[in-house]
């Protein structure tokens, strides 16, 4: 009688648990539901001003993607949308992917940041008005190696995908910036060795006139050179390297370096502005801004960042993250320093990966038809991004950019709960 009563008693302990801990559970997602239309509604607000025409965003922890949705067209003239699954190049958060190539291949012994960079090149490069000091690889890691983004890295380094129709679109973007034939293409080795080394036939106003290692320059062609060590170094073309080491372990399907390695049918049309579609096109230095991929996959990999910061990361081990994330300058490498936006990646870098002023970690990106920001606040491990395919210069354009960032801040702690 005693355990008959016992078992009644449990069991209407259970079906009372059962109806007490339901009500709470569905307060929190009816909570959350109204946070996500809330914040559905605000950006849409934004974006059915038309300055952008599509865009994709995210709010991320390190433990997931805690909300991503896209907004607009990826393809206006064929009312395309653009959504979780859309691509495009993300320009220059594209280099932080070269920071951690860098230090894959330290852990792996094919190279120490410390090392001289001509240890890994066929051609010589050296600072004319300093040929004596040697220029690291953690100099370029760092934007302090001297090397410039001279005339010829806006002219010559940008080339049209083939097979295209062109239907009479622009082949220049901000009338200076160059979209070179198809069949004129040629390899980041020959760019670099044109660009850089003393007898190379680009080879203007290549270095500042700072000594190597002394003042932050923020340099496309030294980004592209790093990677370029990181494939003398293993032996492997850099986007090979990259999928085997970042892509493949972090599952990230829909990306890539190059139009054979994506699904071209999910790729945005990219916009100088919401009338004018610009062609598709690649960079002969495309490690420093033609990483191709979706706010999924890229919420995939912040999340990871996030995970590393914390010493709980997979790509790379927790010594190495460190690395990554410890800020490896100071004031005096700075002939001025942005101290307003607290998204700005340049008050600080790691290596390739920058911090704002308020200790904010990521980067921002922009290219023709594309602005991107990716950041994380180490201090509640939350972390945003937004990917766009349409350029602003305006007041108005820049108010809504960083008004959709805003309202992500605004919402992303109540996902977090």
């Amino acid at each position: 009688m005693i355990k008959k009563n016992m078992k009644r008693i449990f069991a209407l302990s259970i079906i009372y648990m059962a109806f007490t801990s339901c009500h709470p559970m569905k307060t929190v997602r009816n909570t959350h539901q109204k946070a996500v239309d809330s914040l559905h509604t605000e950006i849409d607000k934004i974006s059915r001003q038309g300055l952008f025409n599509g865009f994709a965003v995210s709010i991320v922890d390190e433990k997931g993607t805690l909300y991503e949705e896209g907004f607009g067209f990826s393809n206006v003239a064929e009312k395309k949308p653009y959504t979780q699954q859309t691509v495009q190049n993300i320009a220059s958060v594209s280099k932080t992917f070269v920071g951690i190539a860098l230090l894959k291949a330290q852990e792996l012994g094919k190279l120490n940041l410390n090392d001289p960079i001509q240890k890994y090149l066929p051609f010589t490069i050296k600072n004319p008005d300093f040929p004596e000091t040697a220029i690291t690889i953690r100099q370029l890691a760092t934007h302090t190696s001297s090397i410039l983004d001279n005339e010829f890295y806006l002219t010559k380094t940008y080339f049209l995908k083939s097979g295209q129709k062109l239907n009479n679109m622009k082949l220049t973007f901000d009338d200076e910036q160059v979209f070179n034939p198809s069949d004129s293409i040629f390899s980041m080795a020959t760019y670099l060795e044109n660009v850089l080394s003393e007898k190379g036939k680009w080879n203007k106003s290549s270095f500042s006139h700072h000594k190597p290692g002394t003042i932050y320059e923020y340099s496309n062609t030294g980004t592209a050179l790093a990677a370029f060590v990181v494939e003398r170094a293993t032996g492997k073309s850099f986007n090979e390297f990259t999928k085997e080491h970042i892509l493949k372990p972090l599952q990230m399907n829909n990306s890539g370096w190059n139009f054979n390695e994506i699904k071209f049918s999910q790729f945005s049309r990219l916009y100088e502005n919401p009338s004018t579609p610009l062609p598709y096109y690649q960079s002969a230095t495309y490690p420093d801004g033609g990483f191709m991929t979706n706010i999924s996959d890229l919420s995939t990999y912040l999340t990871e960042l996030i995970k590393g910061y914390n010493g709980k990361g997979t790509i790379l081990s927790p010594k190495s993250y460190q690395e990554y994330f410890k800020p490896q300058l100071t004031a005096s490498h700075f002939t001025e320093r942005n101290d307003k936006n607290p998204y700005s990646e340049s008050y600080n870098v790691g290596i390739f990966m920058g911090f704002g002023y308020t200790g904010y970690i990521g980067h921002t990106g922009g290219d023709p038809g594309v602005m991107s920001m990716m950041f994380f606040d180490p201090k509640n491990n939350l972390g945003r991004i937004m990917i766009f395919n349409t350029n602003f210069s305006d007041k108005k354009g820049n108010d809504a950019f960083y008004g959709i960032w805003n309202v992500l801040e605004k919402y992303q702690s109540q996902f977090n709960k």
